[in-house]
């Protein structure tokens, strides 16, 4: 799939129609929501994938990240790692050479993950690594869901405490929104 434009100016994307994601946002809090949830994700091949960590505005000061979002096409499960670590179920998924997870610049991903846990992390690909391939010349996921499917993702909560006692309906939209886009990036791209 080869798509009518290259890149997308911010003044472009901000003319177009938010997009929200669809499907069920189910919020994983406990090792029992979290065992059902790979139990699910583990059906499909491929999942979308993403992750939020706590913004610092201290020089120095970091957090460890606190959402996993692990999206198919009708649901998002969102990980609250800042509550439940990363269970043995999760961390065997992360590992899993059968399932593939789709993200975007997955280096900060997988390096905050490991201050987690210092696993193997298998099978996942990075849109930025893949995009140029398919004629597009921006790497951010805005400007690729843009060029792709002439919608806007709104990245308002982006900088949001993901470390909240209970996360808005505005966060969970946002948090779901980019794992699922991901995978329909790469869905998109392969056809």
């Amino acid at each position: 799939m080869t798509p009518n434009i290259s890149s997308i100016t911010k003044d472009e994307i901000a003319k177009l129609t938010t997009e929200e994601f669809p499907g069920r946002i189910i919020v994983v809090d406990n090792p029992e929501t979290a065992e059902k949830a790979i139990q699910y994700l583990s059906l499909f091949p491929v999942i979308g994938f993403d992750t939020e960590t706590r913004p610092s505005f201290k020089k120095g000061l970091r957090y460890k990240v606190a959402l996993m979002q692990l999206s198919t096409d009708e649901a998002c499960f969102l990980f609250r790692l800042n509550r439940i670590g990363l269970p043995s179920c999760l961390k065997k998924f992360l590992i899993s050479k059968e399932h593939i997870k789709i993200g975007l610049s997955l280096r900060d991903d997988f390096a905050a993950i490991r201050k987690r846990a210092d696993i193997p992390l298998e099978n996942f690909v990075d849109l930025q690594q893949i995009v140029g391939a398919y004629g597009i010349e921006d790497f951010s996921l805005q400007k690729i869901y843009a060029i792709l499917f002439n919608k806007r993702i709104a990245k308002g909560q982006q900088l949001s405490n993901w470390e909240a006692d209970v996360l808005t309906d505005a966060q969970k939209k946002y948090a779901a929104l980019d794992a699922w886009a991901c995978l329909k990036i790469y869905n998109r791209l392969q056809e």
